[in-house]
């Protein structure tokens, strides 16, 4: 039946499976799910022809027939066996495998498309006793398998040659950009036709033409000869047809796709496959380097792979795209600019700040497509322009009943409204209430403050300690503080210290430690006198733990310790009288 909705999946480039996801929801289709390069979705047999013509990301559209598990390659002989090939191919006809392998069990994609290949022809040989042939190129029946791990599914091609290939190049020119990619690329900036689009280095074309595709919304399928779900069995003609000849979709373009190339060949190649899309009226090339660029069109957006080195031989990268980041500054101020790069050091050299990067896939290299959000001035002129050119939004919202048709709205306000936020009152809180509303209360009121201020007892306020301060320090002992002797101002207790320190009492002690008499303190004899020993044996030892543990010090000094804690008037007998008279007079003048 062809209303009957079956499984379908859509592969696509890395980075471009949310754009292909929306593509394929405009189209009408169920259940859309992204996956890594790839799209599921549901439809019938009109969404199958419509994913195949109306898609411009989309690199095929498989249907699934059959999904298993498999360790190796026996195990999926058996089960692609197993499959009704009946309904789909016959003897007469012909088909290729293809297989795409993500598995550690399987190492080889080649074999596992030839077990698949035994395995079908194997069926018809016992069931018909007739196989149908292999044929690599356009064959009438395109079967893929797909591996990951252990889980295999296998599909009918719909597509039959990759979706990129839209029809309309005639000639390619060094290193193309695939078609998908950049119809993934325009998609991504949002633009859909609404301001002049330019790429200053076009090569081949590819982004004008897909560019003037997207703005007139031209189906990019048009220009391909045949689908390989056209020689399917149930292939349904007239339902094609009035897919194919649907232009109700199809809009006008204001404005001009800008083209432009330093290399003359280049020009010459796009201006063919310009002709053959039949977009010439909406295209216009020059044969001018970027750097000749001294104006832009207004309003407009600018999407670009310019050259980096790899596929295609630069003099200088770093000269090259310093280059564009001053072009894109002094000549394309007020315009968006895309560049898809490979190299971080190339964006380096452009200089400017970018506002998005994505990741995408330009072959085997992985590349980002970086923005850029061109302006005059600085950037904090820029940032507050652009917040108060958006503030107003902020208060325009909806007020009243319309704020709260957004969900969690109206229960927030039910909430904040309960009645019970009513009684919800402590008991604190009343009677602070009834503190403040007390009579009490009119002392503090503003109008009595103003009386208190302005009342004529404020002149009277002189304290009169005040008034003796003022005096204490306007008295006439403040000025000998400013007496001419401050020069000569010595503390004099300083003085007198360095005179006790230069004083010649301790050169008498350096001659009392050195006098003769210490020689009987010698260590050989201490450990021979008795009276020592029994010094330290004795019961009362408090006073020798007291000195334990610090500068050993003559037993003489501890005596003299003893006897001036004893009697602190007392004079040390090695204290003269000519020390004591200095000693008081350096106390009488501190």
């Amino acid at each position: 039946m062809e209303d009957e909705q079956f499984d379908m999946i859509a592969k696509t480039l890395f980075g471009l499976e949310d754009i292909l996801a929306e593509e394929l929801r405009a189209l009408g289709a169920d259940a859309v799910e992204t996956g890594r390069r790839m799209v599921s979705f549901k439809g019938d047999k009109a969404m199958l022809y419509k994913a195949n013509f109306h898609c411009r990301t989309a690199l095929r559209i498989l249907k699934p027939v059959a999904h298993f598990r498999a360790e190796n390659a026996d195990e999926v002989y058996e089960a692609v066996k197993a499959v009704e090939w009946e309904q789909y191919l016959s003897p007469e006809r012909t088909f290729a495998v293809e297989a795409v392998i993500y598995s550690e069990n399987f190492r080889h994609s080649k074999f596992v498309a030839y077990r698949t290949k035994d395995a079908i022809a194997d069926r018809f040989m016992e069931r018909t006793g007739q196989r149908p042939s292999v044929r690599l190129s356009n064959p009438d029946m395109a079967i893929h398998i797909h591996i990951s791990h252990n889980e295999c599914t296998l599909a009918l091609d719909s597509s039959g040659e990759s979706l990129h290939k839209r029809g309309y190049r005639v000639t390619g020119g060094e290193a193309p950009l695939n078609e998908v990619l950049a119809a993934g690329m325009i998609l991504m900036t949002g633009w859909r036709g609404q301001s002049h689009f330019v790429d200053p280095m076009c090569g081949s074309g590819t982004l004008l033409i897909e560019a003037a595709m997207i703005a007139l919304n031209i189906p990019p399928g048009i220009y391909r000869k045949a689908f390989a779900f056209e020689r399917w069995a149930d292939f349904d003609p007239d339902l094609f047809d009035a897919i194919c000849n649907d232009d109700s979709a199809e809009r006008d373009f204001d404005f001009l796709c800008h083209g432009a190339d330093i290399s003359a060949e280049a020009i010459r190649r796009t201006e063919q496959n310009v002709r053959s899309a039949g977009l010439s009226r909406h295209i216009t090339l020059r044969n001018l380097p970027f750097q000749q660029f001294t104006r832009a069109p207004q309003p407009a957006i600018l999407v670009t792979n310019p050259p980096y080195g790899e596929r295609i031989a630069t003099d200088n990268v770093a000269e090259l795209y310093g280059m564009i980041g001053e072009r894109l500054k002094h000549v394309f101020m007020g315009c968006q600019a895309w560049i898809l790069s490979y190299r971080d050091e190339c964006f380096d050299h452009i200089g400017l700040r970018p506002s998005q990067k994505i990741t995408l896939m330009n072959g085997e290299l992985t590349c980002e497509y970086r923005c850029y959000e061109l302006f005059a001035g600085t950037n904090k002129d820029y940032r507050k322009a652009q917040s108060e050119s958006s503030s107003p939004r902020h208060f325009d919202r909806p007020e009243g009943d319309e704020r709260s048709e957004r969900p969690g709205r109206g229960e927030r306000r039910e909430r904040f409204d309960r009645p019970e936020r009513k009684q919800f009152e402590r008991s604190e809180r009343g009677e602070r209430w009834e503190r403040f509303d007390r009579s009490e209360r009119k002392q503090f009121e503003r109008p009595e403050r103003g009386e208190r201020f302005d009342r004529p007892e404020r002149k009277e306020f002189d304290r009169l300690g005040r008034g003796e301060r003022r005096e204490r320090f306007e008295r006439p002992e403040r000025k000998q503080f400013d007496r001419p002797e401050r020069k000569q101002f010595e503390h004099p207790e300083r003085g007198e210290r360095r005179e006790r320190f230069d004083r010649p009492e301790r050169s008498e002690r350096r001659e009392r430690f050195d006098r003769p008499e210490r020689k009987e303190f010698d260590r050989p004899e201490r450990g021979d006198r008795p009276e020592r020993r029994e010094r330290i044996n004795r019961s009362d030892q408090s006073d020798y733990k007291a000195f334990a543990g610090k500068p050993r010090i003559s037993r003489r000094d501890i005596a003299a310790l003893r006897e001036a804690i004893d009697k602190p008037d007392a004079v040390p007998e090695r204290e003269q009288p000519e020390e004591r008279s200095l000693k008081k007079s350096s106390l009488a003048k501190q």
